[in-house]
C-alpha cells in the first residue's frame, strides 16, 4: 500500500476481510458518516483516488489549492477532506492518534487513523478550486457547509458496500476493471464521462473519440474501447435518476449501436463539484487509475452556468498533459445539420445558419411530455427504456422529484459486518 502517482501499476487498495475486520473495530468509538464521505470513503479503498490512503492532512490541502499536486508532487485538483465540527471533535473524544470507527446505515464501514485535526479556510479553498467565491456556485455551497474541523488520515474498509438492483453489474473497481481490459484485449481505451441519459450528441461524442484513439494506434487491426463511466453521488431535482442513467447508457450497447467489442458501462461515486478545468483534470486522474489510456472532453467539460468558458478546461488539461497518466481527447461541440442530414461539428459544413444544437433542456422537456424524439436526436430503445425507468424506479418521472429523493432504494448500503 505505497504511496504511487495515479495510473499506475500499484493501486491503492485498503480492505480487510470480515474475521480480521471484526478484530480490528472492538473498543473503537465510533462516528457515522454522511452519504458524500461514505462514497469517498470508497473511492479510497478500492483504489480510484490512488495515491491517496486516506483524507487529505493540512499541508496536502495546502498544495492541492495553491500549485494542483499533492506534496509528494503527484498532480492533485481538488481537496479530499473529513469535516466534523469542533463540538463534535470536543463529544467524541477525539485526538491525534485516535483509531476511530466510521459507520453508515448503522453498519461498521471504515476504520479511520486520526493524524491530523486542523482547520484550512473554506473561502480560499473555494477561491482556488472554483475560481469564485461566489456561494451560488454548487462546488462552494458544499465546501461552505463544511464543518470547521478537517481531519486527516488513512482509512481502511472493514464491510464492504451491498450494490442495490440495477446498479450491481456496473460497479468494478480499478484492479476488477484493468483485468477486464486485459481479457478483451483492448490496446487503448477512451472514458466517457456523464451524468446523464445520452442522446445521439453524447453517441457521437462517444464515436468521435473512438475513431481519434483509433488513429493513434499504428499496429493492424487495433482493439480500441469506450468506458462509459457514471458519475453516481448526490441528487438534484431535475436531475435523471440514476438507474435511468446507468441503464440507458448500456442500452447503446445491447441495441448495437455499438457492440460488446468496443463498449463498456460502469459507474463511480462521487459528489460533482462542478469545478469545471480542476475537475476535468480530476475526472482524468479517476479514469488513469481504472486503466484507462484516453480521456474525451467535450465543451465545458463539469462546468455550471457561465463561470468558465467553453473550452477552459481543454487549456488547463493541455498544461498539464506531461504529468498525467492519460491522454485528453478533445471534441468541440456536435451539432445536426438538416441540410446535410447528420451528425456535424462546428466548422466542418458551411450551413452554420441551419445548425441545430443537441439542447439538453429541449431533449429533458420532450422527454418530460412523454413524447418520443426524432430518431436523428434520440435512439427509440433509450427512450423507451428511459420511460420504463420512470415507471419502475422513478414513480413516474424520469427526473428527481423529492419523493425520488425520499423513497427510492440507495445506490449502495453497507450491511452488518458478517464474520
Amino acid at each position: 500500500m505505497a504511496e504511487t502517482g495515479h495510473g499506475g501499476n500499484q493501486i491503492v487498495e485498503r480492505i480487510l476481510e470480515p474475521q480480521e475486520a471484526a478484530e480490528k473495530i472492538k473498543g473503537l468509538k465510533s462516528i457515522p458518516i454522511r452519504s458524500q464521505i461514505a462514497n469517498e470513503v470508497i473511492d479510497i479503498a478500492y483504489g480510484w483516488f490512488t495515491p491517496l490512503q486516506g483524507f487529505m492532512g493540512r499541508a496536502d490541502v495546502d498544495a492541492v489549492c495553491k500549485n494542483m499536486r499533492l506534496v509528494n508532487g503527484t498532480i492533485w485538483s481538488i481537496p479530499i477532506v473529513f469535516d466534523l465540527s469542533e463540538a463534535e471533535v470536543s463529544d467524541y473524544g477525539i485526538k491525534e492518534g485516535d483509531t476511530v470507527l466510521l459507520t453508515y446505515d448503522d453498519n461498521p464501514m471504515a476504520i479511520f487513523e486520526v493524524e491530523e485535526i486542523y482547520e484550512y479556510d473554506k473561502k480560499e479553498m473555494c477561491q482556488a478550486v472554483y475560481g469564485t467565491t461566489e456561494e451560488k456556485h454548487p462546488g462552494c455551497a458544499r465546501t461552505y457547509s463544511y464543518k470547521d474541523k478537517f481531519l486527516g488520515g488513512k482509512i481502511t474498509l472493514v464491510n464492504r458496500p451491498k450494490i442495490n438492483p440495477p446498479f450491481e453489474p456496473y460497479f468494478i473497481p480499478p484492479l476488477q476493471m484493468r483485468k477486464i481490459f486485459k481479457e478483451k484485449g483492448w490496446e487503448r481505451i477512451v472514458a466517457h464521462q456523464t451524468r446523464n441519459v445520452p442522446h445521439t450528441g453524447h453517441e457521437w461524442l462517444m464515436k468521435g473519440a473512438w475513431l481519434q484513439t483509433y488513429a493513434e494506434l499504428s499496429i493492424e487491426k487495433p482493439l480500441v474501447g469506450v468506458l462509459v463511466n457514471a458519475i453516481i453521488g448526490e441528487k438534484r431535482k431535475g436531475d435523471y435518476i440514476d438507474e435511468a442513467i446507468i441503464l440507458t447508457q448500456d442500452e447503446l450497447r445491447k441495441a448495437g449501436y455499438f457492440g460488446d467489442h468496443n463498449h463498456l458501462t460502469s459507474l463511480t461515486f462521487w459528489d460533482m463539484r462542478y469545478a469545471g478545468p480542476r475537475e476535468a483534470v480530476f475526472h482524468a486522474m479517476l479514469r488513469a487509475n481504472l486503466g484507462l489510456t484516453h480521456h474525451m472532453y467535450g465543451r465545458d467539460h463539469a462546468g455550471v452556468g457561465d463561470y468558465y468558458g467553453t473550452y477552459e478546461a481543454h487549456h488547463l488539461l493541455a498544461s498539464v498533459q506531461d504529468d498525467l497518466a492519460i491522454t485528453p481527447v478533445y471534441s468541440m461541440n456536435w451539432l445536426y445539420c438538416p441540410h446535410c442530414g447528420e451528425i456535424t461539428s462546428e466548422g466542418l459544413c458551411n450551413h452554420k445558419d441551419e445548425w441545430q444544437k443537441f439542447s439538453g433542456t429541449l431533449i429533458r422537456s420532450i422527454v418530460q411530455d412523454g413524447v418520443k424524439p426524432p430518431r436523428l436526436i434520440f435512439r427509440p430503445e433509450v427512450f423507451d427504456l428511459v420511460m420504463e425507468c420512470a415507471e419502475k424506479y422513478g414513480f413516474g418521472s424520469p427526473f428527481v422529484t423529492d419523493e425520488y429523493l425520499e423513497k427510492r432504494t440507495p445506490v449502495f448500503t453497507i450491511p452488518p459486518l458478517s464474520v
